[in-house]
């Protein structure tokens, strides 16, 4: 029996990191936390991981997608890679993240 790649298959990376803005910070005081997510991520796969990294209970998840940009630095055109991001609602009775430090 040979062992290939193909049968075993890498975890799959659902939440990359937190947003820490300031957008992200005026919506934490109402209980928002805002996550940027791999781009085949769906709202129940990022509801399943927060509650289980962040052991707390999540009310909704909604689904933000930025579009790739077209820039010019330095006297190079490039783009600016899109992004998703997940805005994630906690359940009222559910404690703060410990995010912003």
């Amino acid at each position: 029996m040979t062992n290939t790649k193909e049968n075993v298959s890498a975890p799959k990376v659902v939440i990359k990191k937190p947003r820490v803005t300031e957008k992200a910070a005026i919506v934490a005081d109402k209980n928002v936390y805002v996550f940027e997510v791999s781009k085949d991520a769906n709202k129940s796969e990022i509801k399943k991981e927060i509650e289980r990294i962040y052991k707390t209970k999540v009310d909704k998840v909604n689904i933000a997608k930025t579009a790739e940009k077209k820039v010019f630095v330095r006297g190079k055109k490039g783009t600016k890679a899109g992004i998703k991001k997940a805005y994630v609602y906690l359940a009222k009775d559910a404690k703060a993240l410990e995010i912003f430090g």
